[in-house]
This record gives C-alpha cells, sequence and structure tokens, in this order.
C-alpha cells in the first residue's frame, strides 16, 4: 500500500484534531533524529511511544493476565506488522517464562484486506489492500519472532510461533485440521470484514474452553459492521460476557463461560 493510502487510513480511523496529528509528526521527527545511540534507543523506546500506544501495552498485558492460568494457545486473525505477536512472545516471558508450550499463531495475508461482502462497507480504512505489508514481509516478521524468543528464558527452544499466510477463510479451517488438539486460549480479531471474521470464529469455537478470551477491534465501530455481524451469527448459541475494554473503548472484550 502506498504511503499516501495509508496516510488517508490513518486519518480516517483517528479522532485526533489537526493540532495533535502536527504533534504526531514533531514526534516522528524527534525520533528519525534521535541523539541516542541505537542501543541505547531501542532500551528507551518509552520515550517516543504514544499514550495510546501503552494503553494497547496495557490491554494486552491485561488479556495475558486474563488467560494466564488457562492452557492453550493465542491466536491474532490480521497481523498486519505483528507487533502484537512480539507483545505476546515477551508477555509470556514475563508471565510464565517456563511455559513454552504455549503457541503463538498469527493468520494474515500480508497483502492486506480482501473478501467484501453486502456486510462491509467500504471507505479510506477498509479498502482493497489497505494495511499490506512489504514484499516477503513474512520471512523477516518470523526471523523478529525467533530473535526475541532466543534473548528470552529457555530460548534455545524454538518453533511455538507461527505464520500462517493466506486468506483466513482457508488457512484458519486448515490449521485446525493439522492441529485438531489446539485448544485457544486468547484470540485476538482484527479482521473487519465480514467473511475473514466468520471463518475464523467459527475454526475455533470448537476448541474454545471456560475462561477463552477474545478481543474484538471493531465490534462497536459503525465503519466496520461486518466484524459484529459476525459474532452476533456464529455465536448466537454460545454462552458468553461481553466488556467494553476500559483503556480502549472501541474494542471489545468475550469471555467464554
Amino acid at each position: 500500500m502506498s504511503k499516501e493510502k495509508q496516510e488517508a487510513a490513518y486519518r480516517a480511523e483517528t479522532a485526533a484534531t489537526e493540532e495533535q496529528l502536527d504533534s504526531r509528526k514533531d514526534l516522528e521527527q524527534l525520533f528519525l533524529n534521535s541523539p541516542l545511540p541505537t542501543e541505547d534507543l531501542i532500551f528507551n523506546l518509552g520515550l517516543y511511544i504514544r499514550s495510546p500506544s501503552l494503553a494497547k501495552f496495557l490491554v494486552l498485558n491485561d488479556l495475558y493476565e486474563r488467560i494466564n492460568g488457562l492452557p492453550g494457545a493465542i491466536l491474532e486473525f490480521g497481523t498486519w506488522w505483528g507487533q502484537n505477536l512480539i507483545l505476546f512472545e515477551n508477555l509470556r516471558a514475563i508471565h510464565e517464562p517456563f511455559n513454552k508450550r504455549r503457541v503463538i499463531v498469527g493468520f494474515d495475508t500480508f497483502s492486506g484486506y480482501t473478501g467484501f461482502s453486502d456486510k462491509d462497507l467500504r471507505g479510506e480504512v477498509f479498502n482493497e489492500d489497505t494495511f499490506s505489508t512489504q514484499e516477503n514481509y513474512k520471512a523477516y516478521l518470523e526471523k523478529l519472532l525467533e530473535t526475541h524468543e532466543g534473548m528470552n528464558v529457555l530460548g534455545h527452544i524454538r518453533n511455538v510461533h507461527r505464520l500462517i499466510k493466506g486468506d483466513v477463510r482457508d488457512t484458519a479451517p486448515q490449521y485446525f485440521k493439522d492441529h485438531p488438539e489446539t485448544m485457544v486460549a486468547l484470540a485476538y480479531f482484527d479482521l473487519g470484514l465480514y467473511h475473514p471474521t466468520k471463518a475464523a470464529l467459527e475454526a475455533i469455537k470448537p476448541h474454545l474452553v471456560p475462561g477463552s478470551t477474545l478481543l474484538l477491534d471493531e465490534f462497536t465501530w459503525l465503519e466496520s459492521p461486518g466484524e459484529a455481524i459476525a459474532f452476533k451469527e456464529v455465536f448466537s448459541q454460545q454462552n458468553y460476557r461481553l466488556e467494553k475494554c476500559k483503556l480502549m473503548p472501541l474494542k471489545t472484550i468475550v469471555t467464554i463461560k
């Protein structure tokens, strides 16, 4: 996706004022011109993390604490650049450093949104190829995950991360066919569209347990009605509890009973 399309998507999605957007540009320049040596810059990234990003980190930590006592995998549907997967790996290392059985799996096309239906709305945020990554980015993300894992406790034990590339309507059912033993402790949904979301929800439903947690990124966003429609259809007979995400109220947490 071009830089111009990406910036248009950001602006359509944000509630920030023009002054706040200008401050973001200032922060970007301060980061690009940081006087810190690279090693110090990596160690002090909090200098440049905006409050919404910090809130996201805290939300992911809360989700991990909720499922810490459960067995099962952590799945993300719609990884984009993969930041959440990296954070989940490091949260695993913090909360349960000796648990290398907590498989972390990311699903993405790596080519942006596709599969629109009449239950979805097109716009600057949701359109063909928005939020695509660079060519061959999957290999880079795999290396990044491996590097983080190698720095953590029991880093010599590998293969607890999996990146699944392709249309989730095909890859999610196939994954569970190949791994029928899987139990899902946590699933993060950021697919946005009706058909992919419904396919992923249907795929994970038989593998959920009491206490399993879902995070629905666009559940109450009017620009993305497909996610809520898909959830209601798939989970109409399921016993669950809905909860507004405290620090990021546009997101919704689902706890399976």
